[in-house]
């Protein structure tokens, strides 16, 4: 592990906070490393039931970092520059966009890159007023990574997704917010309050039924309404045998407000 990725787990929220401050949060190796085995082990808990991923300093993250990527370039190791790619961005986004329970990105600073990428593979993006986004990408001519071309167009649609990794630059706050890449944005000084808030109210929550919706939009993407429809059938049935449905539906008669247990 790396002191480069701090993880706490409170109230059934698991913070995921990227900690190179002085790099702007860049992705070393060790930081990949850390930051996958962290994203997969919160996945894995049933105690977490809520993650939020979140960076120290003025960044969120601003993606690869570069001065080791040209490092690699320079020793002509080729092996190891593109086995980041299937041995940590791609297993780091799987796993924030599959996992079966929420997960926010709360973003402090500027996301790019591979920064940007993981933030939209989350559920929520609870934004700065002072961050933004930038998709940095062929900005130093290089394809895109960390499912970006399966999330970006599902966040603004494919002609925006298009226009905004051709030509990158830095999408504010405000106008992300428009777009649909933010899901709010608050003053700077209120992220931290703003995230417990939300982060709480899903840990709370019916985290099953949570994970079953995130497959099913997941799911719908990329099948036919008739199949769907059957693997909608199918999370009815888990969902429905859980505790927290029969308790919620005898709260419902009771006329009192569930308390949920996420199992």
């Amino acid at each position: 592990m790396s002191d480069s990725v701090v993880y706490e787990l409170s109230g059934g929220v698991g913070t995921i906070t990227l900690n190179r401050p002085e790099a702007m949060n860049a992705l070393d190796t060790a930081t990949k490393v850390a930051l996958r085995d962290t994203v997969q082990a919160a996945a894995e808990d049933p105690a977490v039931r809520c993650v939020v991923l979140t960076g120290t300093g003025r960044a969120f993250c601003v993606g690869q970092d570069l001065k080791e990527h040209i490092g690699l370039l320079e020793a002509n190791d080729l092996d190891a520059l593109w086995a980041t790619v299937p041995e940590h961005y791609a297993p780091i986004a799987r796993a924030l966009a599959e996992m079966p329970k929420p997960v926010i990105a709360s973003l402090n600073g500027v996301a790019a890159g591979a920064g940007a990428s993981m933030a939209f593979a989350c559920d929520f993006r609870v934004v700065a007023d002072t961050a933004g986004f930038n998709l940095a990408f062929t900005g130093i001519a290089l394809s895109c990574d960390t499912g970006i071309s399966w999330t970006l167009p599902r966040l603004v649609g494919q002609a925006k997704a298009t226009e905004l990794l051709y030509f990158p630059r830095t999408v504010p706050a405000t106008e992300a917010l428009t777009l649909g890449l933010a899901t709010s944005v608050v003053p700077a000084d209120e992220l931290a309050a703003a995230t417990a808030e939300l982060a709480g109210k899903l840990a709370a929550g019916p985290t099953l039924a949570y994970g079953a919706v995130r497959q099913s939009l997941a799911y719908s993407a990329t099948h036919t309404l008739e199949e769907s429809l059957a693997f909608e059938a199918g999370k009815m049935q888990s969902t429905g045998s859980t505790e927290d449905h029969r308790n919620a539906v005898a709260s419902f008669v009771a006329k009192q407000k569930p308390t949920f247990e996420g199992r």
